[in-house]
C-alpha cells in the first residue's frame, strides 16, 4: 500500500466514510486510518446525516449511489442542517455518472474520484482537501482575534496563560509604582510594558525603552541622568537625560541585570525621592517617572550571588508578571503565524494565503526557544522563500523541519524521573513507553496534543501505550 503520508505529516482529522460496497468500504477506511485520522463508516445517506449531526466530522467520503437517498442529496442536507459548518465532501463514483459528480461538485463538493479507486490519487484528494480547511480555519482565526479583541494592545493571544496576563496588565497599570518584568528571551517583555503604559493614567505621556546592555559603562549614568555643560571631555552643552525626557510617563529598563551596582544605588534612590543629578551638576532635578524593568534572568539568583542589590530587587518586585513562554500557550501558535504570514506577505507584496497543513504541523511541534521572536523569524524567512501561494516545509528554518519532539528541554524528565538507575537497564521499548505516558501526563492527558508534541500519530500513540 503506497504511503505518500507519514501518520505524522498530517494533523488527525475526523473522517466519515459513506460506502454499501464492503469490499471498497473496508479497503478505503483502512486507507484511512493508516494516514492517522478518526475514520467511522456507514452504508446509508439517512445513517450518515444522524452520525454527521452528533460527531461533526471534518471531511465525508461518499459514495454517489448509495440506498436510498444518493450522495448528491446527503450532501444538499448537510448544508442545510449544518450551514458554516458543513464537512467538506468527497464523492466518488462509476465513470458512467461523471456528470452527476459534476453536477455534486457545483453543488458544493471539493473534489470527485471515479471507480476503481486509485489509492494514490485517495490519498492525494483527501490531503489537498484537509489543507484547505485548515487554511480556511487558520485565516477564520486570525479575523476571529481582530474582531474578539484577542490583539491585546498588540500582543495576540487567546490561551488561558495569555487571557490570565492581560489581566493582571490592566491590574498592574493602575498601581503606578515601579514594576518588574520577567520572562525568557524572546516572549515580548518590550510588548508588555508598552501595554502596562497604554493602561496605566499615563497612557498620552511618553514611553522610552532603554537597553541597559547596550549604552557602554562610562556613558550610563550621563545617559539616564544628564550632563551639565563641560562635565566630562567632549560635553560642550548641558544634556538632559533619559529620566528627564520620560518624565510624566514610562521609563521601560530591558536587561536590568545587565546594570552595573553603582547605577543601582542611583536608580534605587531615583525610585525613593524621585529626583536625579546631572553628572557635573550641583543641583537636583525633581521627576516623576514610572520604573518598568524587564529581565530575562533569575534575578533572585543574582541578589544571592552579589550581582544585583537586595533592595533594589524588592523595590522593583512589589509589582511583578511573568511572561509565558510559548510552549505554555497552546493553541496560540496559529493565531501568531496567521498574523505574522499577513504582515510579512503585505511587506513582500505576495499573496500568500497560509501555510500548508504538514508545515503547519511541524512549526506546532517545534518547542521554540527563542519564544514568539524565533516563530516571527520563522514566519518571516518562509515568507521570502516562499514563490507559491503557501508555506510548505522547504521554506522552513531546518531547526523546525527536524524531526524531534516539542518537550523543552527544562521539562525533559531525569533517568529517575523514567525510572532507571545502575541496577535496572530496561529495553528501550520500555523506556520510551514509560516516556510517552511521562508526556501524556505533563499534558493533562490530552493524547492529541501529546501526539503532537512526540511527532507521531494518535493510533501510534495508542498502540505504544498498550
Amino acid at each position: 500500500m503506497s504511503q505518500l503520508l507519514s501518520p505524522e505529516d498530517e494533523a488527525a482529522a475526523k473522517i466519515l466514510l459513506v460506502e454499501d460496497d464492503e469490499g471498497l468500504g473496508g479497503l478505503l477506511l483502512e486507507e484511512i486510518e493508516d494516514l492517522g485520522h478518526d475514520a467511522r463508516r456507514v452504508a446509508t445517506a439517512e445513517d450518515a446525516l444522524d452520525l454527521i449531526s452528533e460527531w461533526l466530522p471534518d471531511v465525508v467520503v461518499s459514495d454517489l449511489r448509495l440506498p436510498g437517498a444518493d450522495g448528491l442529496a446527503l450532501l444538499g442536507e448537510t448544508r442545510r442542517r449544518l450551514p458554516g459548518r458543513s464537512p467538506d465532501f468527497l464523492v466518488i463514483t462509476g465513470f458512467g455518472s461523471v456528470r452527476k459528480a459534476v453536477e455534486t461538485l457545483k453543488a458544493g463538493a471539493e473534489d470527485f474520484l471515479t471507480k476503481p479507486v486509485d489509492l494514490e490519487h485517495f490519498q492525494l484528494s483527501l490531503r489537498r482537501i484537509l489543507e484547505k480547511r485548515a487554511m480556511r480555519e487558520q485565516i477564520g482565526r486570525f479575523q476571529a482575534a481582530s474582531i474578539s479583541g484577542e490583539s491585546f494592545h498588540g500582543i495576540l493571544g487567546r490561551s488561558p496563560a495569555m487571557v490570565s496576563m492581560f489581566q493582571q496588565i490592566r491590574l498592574l497599570a493602575k498601581a503606578n509604582g515601579p514594576a518588574l518584568v520577567t520572562g525568557e528571551s524572546g516572549t515580548g517583555k518590550e510588548l508588555v510594558a508598552r501595554a502596562i503604559h497604554r493602561e496605566s493614567n499615563a497612557a498620552g505621556e511618553p514611553f522610552i525603552a532603554v537597553n541597559c546592555a547596550g549604552i557602554p559603562e562610562n556613558l550610563l549614568e550621563s545617559e539616564f541622568f544628564g550632563h551639565a555643560a563641560g562635565a566630562f571631555t567632549g560635553a560642550g552643552k548641558a544634556r538632559r537625560g533619559i529620566f528627564a525626557e520620560a518624565s510624566g510617563g514610562t521609563l521601560f529598563l530591558d536587561e536590568i541585570s545587565e546594570m552595573p551596582p553603582a547605577l543601582q544605588a542611583k536608580l534605587l534612590r531615583v525610585l525613593q525621592d524621585g529626583r536625579v543629578r546631572p553628572v557635573g551638576s550641583n543641583r537636583e532635578e525633581q521627576v516623576d517617572v514610572r520604573i518598568v524593568a524587564a529581565t530575562n534572568r533569575d534575578v533572585e539568583s543574582e541578589v544571592r550571588d552579589g550581582s544585583f542589590r537586595e533592595d533594589l530587587f524588592y523595590r522593583l518586585e512589589t509589582f511583578s508578571l511573568r511572561v509565558p513562554p510559548l510552549r505554555e500557550r497552546e493553541g496560540d501558535i496559529p493565531l501568531l503565524i496567521a498574523a505574522f504570514v499577513s504582515e510579512f506577505a503585505a511587506a513582500a507584496n505576495k499573496t500568500i494565503r497560509g501555510v500548508r497543513a504538514d508545515a503547519l504541523a511541524r512549526m506546532e511541534r517545534h518547542h521554540y526557544p527563542g519564544n514568539v521572536r524565533e516563530l516571527r523569524n520563522a514566519v518571516e524567512r518562509a515568507i521570502a522563500f516562499c514563490q507559491g501561494r503557501e508555506i510548505l516545509p522547504e521554506h522552513l528554518p531546518p531547526r523546525i523541519t527536524k524531526r524531534r519532539s516539542a518537550v523543552h528541554p527544562h521539562d525533559l524528565p531525569g533517568a529517575l524521573a523514567l525510572g532507571i538507575d545502575d541496577d535496572s537497564l530496561p529495553p528501550l521499548e520500555e523506556i520510551e513507553r514509560r516516556y510517552i505516558r511521562h508526556v501524556v501526563d505533563k499534558v493533562g492527558g490530552n493524547k492529541r496534543l501529546a501526539a503532537s508534541i512526540l511527532g507521531i500519530a494518535r493510533r501510534t500513540l495508542y498502540r505504544r501505550l498498550d
